[in-house]
């Protein structure tokens, strides 16, 4: 095997694998890819009337119970329409398709950025905040709200009534200028759903729905940028399934500004200074060279992760352009059938991370936007902590057979579109542009 070997077969049929970026080790040992991809599954309930639209606190009768919300898509007639800060009184005059609301418990809070940089509400924000909390359903609504987060930290209904307005008044700044997002999709449940295992998934989304879920994301992503100058890197993630992290079996991304880069930017911007043509060489051109290409189209091109605790379904976008909120209209929607059908092919009953990664604002090399897909259907133990090798029950090359051949079944049936799949991508090396950003 050439060098780098990425990718070592053994004579036993384990494949070791090393991360190009982190460095992990990572273990396929032969006979446990045959354990189940999901666990068993609580019994299903038949879903009714309520259900539908009160499933969750992410639910569209539910509304008042998160923060106010940043925006929101609706959609008429098949157009698509962005509406920015929707007063209280407004809430419940569309249902809308997909909402930006603030994290009711952030990672990093607004307090975060105002006792450690001085950060201080934007004028707008500012301005935001007082329009909305003029109204009286306004401000009952934001003090109902900072009420179900003390219950939660333990606070009883007495202690609650004995703290002063002012301090609602003041702890509202971060529903209005925090840096923690949730974009909500509109549905708990797929259309025609009969019992509560029916969920709504990336996958269950039409194309035009999930283009349109990537593009209020993508915008939510600039707005945490722009707003606080402080902010070095913003976090973008997707939690499906209560396995992977998730608080509610509610479709939805997280976004979190941060100060730092994260070890993970921090450890890949050392390998591109040293190679900028890093994630070409050592990515999409030895996935092709080792037959791990899963799928591609104009703009982007998918393979099978090698070197992940979890089997990884690694999404990039060709485009010179690093930063994806400023992609074109085609290389945002070709991106998005891609992860889309990534998540047909995954399925609705596996429990997976959606991770973005995408360049620093301030960092000095450039990086493509790329997704990692993870199937978290296995548990790190005792063998992990202990050696730091990681097993992974599916290889690389298992992994590209499961996925390759779901999406020649989606393909056939008509629940994807134009992409080339397996041994239908080019193969041609270099096919990431971002080298062309600096």
């Amino acid at each position: 095997m050439p060098e780098p070997a990425f990718v070592m077969p053994m004579a036993d049929g384990t494949i070791k694998q090393i991360n190009p970026s982190t460095g992990a080790k990572v273990w396929t040992v032969p006979g446990r890819s045959a354990r189940p991809l999901t666990p068993p599954q609580p019994a299903a309930r038949p879903i009714s009337d309520t259900d539908w639209t009160h499933g969750c606190a992410f639910c569209s009768a539910r509304y008042m119970e998160t923060p106010p919300e940043k925006a929101r898509m609706v959609c008429h007639d098949g157009v698509w329409q962005t509406i920015e800060a929707t007063p209280a009184e407004a809430l419940f005059d569309s249902v809308a398709e997909f909402r930006v609301v603030p994290n009711l418990f952030e990672i990093v809070s607004y307090d975060y950025w105002h006792k450690n940089y001085g950060y201080q509400l934007p004028a707008d924000q500012a301005e935001r905040k007082h329009q909305y909390m003029a109204t009286e359903q306004g401000r009952r609504h934001v003090f109902s709200v900072l009420a179900t987060k003390l219950r939660q930290n333990g606070k009883t209904a007495d202690d609650i009534s004995k703290i002063p307005a002012d301090w609602f008044v003041s702890q509202a700044d971060g529903f209005f200028g925090g840096g923690h997002d949730v974009v909500i999709a509109r549905r708990h449940w797929i259309d025609g759903a009969r019992t509560t295992a029916d969920l709504a998934s990336s996958g269950s989304l039409t194309a035009d729905e999930h283009e349109q879920y990537i593009r209020i994301t993508l915008k939510a992503m600039d707005h945490l940028y722009s707003s606080n100058r402080y902010t070095r890197f913003v976090a973008v993630f997707q939690n499906w399934l209560k396995p992977a992290g998730a608080s509610f079996d509610h479709l939805h991304k997280q976004l979190v500004a941060i100060d730092e880069h994260g070890t993970n930017a921090d450890q890949v911007a050392g390998r591109l200074r040293d190679n900028p043509n890093f994630f070409n060489e050592c990515g999409v051109n030895y996935a092709s060279y080792h037959n791990l290409l899963v799928a591609e189209n104009d703009s982007a091109i998918v393979i099978a992760g090698f070197g992940h605790r979890y089997p990884t379904i690694e999404i990039y976008s060709k485009s010179a352009q690093i930063y994806p909120w400023l992609q074109s209209d085609k290389e945002v929607r070709d991106m998005s059938d891609l992860i889309h059908a990534m998540h047909l092919a995954t399925g609705a009953d596996v429990a997976s991370n959606e991770e973005w990664h995408s360049t620093p604002v301030d960092m000095d090399v450039a990086m493509p936007w790329r997704i990692n897909l993870k199937w978290r259907i296995s548990t790190i133990a005792g063998f992990e902590g202990d050696t730091k090798i990681y097993i992974n029950t599916i290889s690389p090359m298992e992994l590209r057979q499961i996925v390759t051949g779901r999406l020649q079944e989606l393909r056939s049936s008509g629940q994807i579109g134009d992409l080339r799949i397996g041994d239908e991508c080019s193969g041609r090396p270099n096919p990431l542009r971002y080298v062309e950003a600096f």
